[in-house]
């Protein structure tokens, strides 16, 4: 079965060191230990979250699709950016993360944040008209890539965007460099996108070892 390891996945393999396969590293640990690594103090200022969703530039009243995200720390600030018209669907694989979007987006007083159970192969998304599809470190996590982002795809209409901010395999030092079969480059990315219908509309010089691009769907 192809696999879709949430955004939890990123930061916890950077900090936990294991012996053992991909899977064992992830098998067993359920959603609030990893919830630990991802709310770290040192993790979310690393992030640099205001300026990547400032950068996005999304607009009041937009459908954002928040895909493998974790505890919501984009979450809020990406329900904020689309004001109380627009909506903000969070999607995990792991139902455990969806009570812990849920608190996130009430303790910040939100009430346009949506929580998903997503599948490994579809996000599952209850509506067709998503404005903006974010990844944030979550995209080398996916096993079928094109098969994914084309079916994120069809949730999605000609001039919406998707995001992508992720690591770059062709920076020296990136995580995972172990495991060739998790590193993606912004060049597979563009291709997988131009199949889906997307060409690049924007690069963001942000980072020094992931990139950050914004792609556009064209087509009537």
């Amino acid at each position: 079965m192809p696999r879709f390891l949430n955004v939890a996945c990123v930061t916890a393999l950077m900090a936990l060191v294991a012996s053992g396969p991909l899977d064992a590293q992830l098998g067993g640990r359920p959603a609030e230990q990893w919830a630990l690594v991802l709310e770290s103090g040192r993790r979310l200022g690393s992030l640099e979250i205001e300026n990547v969703v400032s950068l996005i530039e999304i607009e009041e009243g937009q459908v954002v699709a928040d895909l493998g995200a974790g505890t919501g720390v984009f979450s809020v600030p990406l329900a904020r950016a689309a004001g109380t018209t627009g909506t903000v669907l969070a999607v995990e694989v792991d139902a455990g993360f969806l009570p812990m979007i849920d608190e996130k987006a009430r303790q910040a007083g939100l009430e346009n944040v949506q929580g998903v159970l997503g599948e490994f192969t579809d996000p599952n998304l209850p509506r067709r008209d998503v404005d903006v599809a974010f990844f944030h470190d979550v995209l080398h996590h996916i096993d079928e890539r094109q098969a994914y982002l084309l079916t994120v795809a069809s949730y999605m209409a000609p001039g919406s965007r998707m995001v992508v901010v992720d690591y770059d395999m062709n920076q020296p030092g990136v995580p995972h460099g172990n495991q060739p079969e998790m590193l993606i480059s912004p060049q597979q990315v563009a291709e997988w996108m131009a199949n889906a219908g997307f060409v690049v509309s924007r690069e963001v010089d942000l980072f020094e070892e992931k990139f950050f691009v914004i792609y556009t769907k064209v087509g009537q």
